[in-house]
């Protein structure tokens, strides 16, 4: 079946599309948390719990032993001195407490305190009597010292957790403590991803060397899969789909059937083999073609029509990597979180105020997303925007943060103050030395050797170029700059534009690598290239990398 080529419906600001989506979610009753169901505590740690958690039995549930040591009634104690040690008899029967006048009972950490005692001393503060079963004391204990009263950590039908909370390791020992073995947690989401695309093949094809010129190594629908499962999802990948209409339409029907979402990677475009707003049209209703936000254009939204009257929600998600990765984040993990009944992921991370290192220009009418590396450089936090491309997936690994460039501001001024949301936490941010210039391979390897030898300390680098390096100097914006500016009047690197640029300033040149630079031709060099005067002849294709 051939379907007629698509066109963006409407490129909607994202609060619009927001408004559309969720309407048809409130409108089919999945706006509203999941229910609950009841996982044993070995399975809860990260899930969302859908009630609150009361004790059902006080925590600890009777009197208990703080300390090794000797249970005794604190009254008897009093008095007991240096110059006036006090000698208890170690009775092992309780009918023996009413035969002694001052009565002592060995207990170790957590034993019960016996019914007649309130105090516990330790037992590096006992010494042995001069009669067999005589221990003696030179300090008085107070009543209820190092004993751990019934209640005293929580009282049965005291609150332990409350309704919605993500459930941590301590939270787990809490739980159990207060007499539970099993917990109500909010369902997780589960959660279809369908990658589409002739093209691709998958990273185990690839890695077999099973991949040839113009094939494309899938791994959207694992980012996609690893971005839910760590949200408290359920993710599915199903096998790449080709660009066949019947085919893909079959994937989302299957899909739509046993997730409660689905999301189709790829051919959300208007390309000719996009085919997914037509699949979406055929199966419901599509809600949105094309959002206002880069990157991220081509976004879908709408609802399935599945057996027994389901709804299901379904997502068109860009082709490109880093569209792929921001459309997850933006629009996925919200839903995700509303269906586990806690804040957006955006609500909930660390955010920094930061200086932008350079002007940034953004099409106006359109919310971007500006991946940054972020460090701190002379009392200064600084944000460096990293490559803006939607297909360098490589740009998310290195950024440290999101910069939200609003739809109408034209961009960014250098110097300019932003917010920063972290993918990292700050007290990282506090331990980057911030590399801003030209790239070297030197600069990932010193990377990898502050990784091993340094843990905690990261070398974040920005490739801006040898000039943009010293700039950034300049401007107190980097630590350190790769640069390998020639002079041609005098055959020395770097010391003129060091001069020019960082005039009067104190500043250590370091000879930090030498590297050899030629042309690389095809094997058997066919057009005889000897120098860089071939590269003008007029049958010789030249491309600088």
């Amino acid at each position: 079946m051939v379907k007629k080529r698509s066109v963006y419906l409407e490129d909607l600001p994202m609060d619009e599309a927001w408004r559309r989506f969720t309407g048809a979610l409130k409108a089919a009753g999945l706006w509203e948390p999941f229910p609950g169901e009841t996982v044993p505590l070995s399975e809860a740690p990260g899930r969302v719990t859908s009630e609150p958690v009361w004790a059902a039995i006080s925590a600890p549930h009777y009197h208990a032993s703080a300390m090794d040591g000797y249970a005794v009634r604190s009254r008897d104690t009093q008095g007991a001195s240096e110059t006036n040690p006090l000698t208890f008899t170690l009775i092992k029967d309780e009918a023996d407490v009413e035969r002694v006048e001052r009565p002592m009972k060995a207990c170790n950490t957590g034993h019960p305190l016996p019914r007649w005692a309130d105090a516990v001393v330790m037992i590096e503060h006992v010494q042995p009597g001069e009669r067999e079963g005589e221990l003696i004391i030179r300090a008085p204990v107070a009543p209820w010292q190092h004993v751990r009263a019934m209640g005293e950590d929580m009282v049965a039908t005291e609150l332990v957790l409350s309704a919605n909370h993500t459930l941590r390791p301590v939270d787990i020992g809490a739980i159990a403590g207060s007499g539970h073995a099993t917990v109500s947690v909010r369902r997780r989401p589960s959660v279809a991803v369908i990658p589409t695309g002739s093209e691709l093949v998958s990273a185990e094809e690839a890695a077999r060397g099973a991949i040839s010129r113009g094939q494309i190594i899938e791994f959207n629908s694992l980012v996609l899969a690893a971005q839910i499962e760590s949200w408290g999802g359920q993710a599915t990948r199903f096998p790449i789909v080709p660009d066949n209409y019947e085919q893909i339409r079959e994937a989302v029907r299957e899909a739509a059937a046993t997730h409660d979402l689905v999301l189709v990677n790829a051919g959300s475009s208007a390309g000719s083999e996009d085919y997914t707003v037509h699949v979406v049209a055929e199966l419901g209703e599509v809600l949105v073609h094309g959002i206002a936000v880069r990157p991220g254009h081509p976004v879908i939204f709408g609802m399935i029509h599945a057996a027994g009257e389901r709804s299901v929600p379904v997502i068109g998600v860009p082709g490109y990597p880093v569209s792929a990765a921001l459309t997850g984040e933006i629009f996925v993990e919200p839903l995700i979180s509303r269906w586990l009944g806690r804040p957006p992921l955006s609500e909930r991370t660390p955010t920094l105020e930061a200086t932008i290192s350079r002007k940034v220009l953004s099409p106006p009418g359109d919310d971007e997303y500006l991946r940054v590396t972020v460090g701190k450089v002379g009392g200064k936090i600084i944000a460096t925007p990293l490559s803006r491309g939607a297909g360098v997936i490589t740009s998310l690994v290195r950024a440290d943060g999101i910069v939200r460039i609003p739809r109408f501001s034209e961009g960014l001024q250098a110097g300019e103050t932003v917010t920063v949301h972290l993918y990292r936490q700050p007290r990282e941010i506090e331990q980057t030395i911030v590399a801003i210039g030209s790239h070297d391979m030197t600069l990932d390897l010193l990377a990898q050797f502050l990784a091993e030898r340094a843990p905690g300390m990261r070398l974040s680098s920005a490739n801006v170029g040898s000039l943009g390096g010293l700039v950034a100097l300049r401007r107190g914006e980097a630590h350190l700059a790769g640069s390998h500016l020639l002079d041609p009047e005098t055959g020395e690197y770097n010391w003129r534009y060091i001069d020019q640029y960082l005039p009067g300033r104190d500043v250590a040149l370091v000879t930090l690598v030498r590297r050899e630079q030629g042309l690389i031709v095809p094997s058997g060099n066919p057009q005889a290239i000897s120098g860089i005067g071939d590269l003008a002849r007029e049958d010789v294709t030249f491309v600088n990398r």
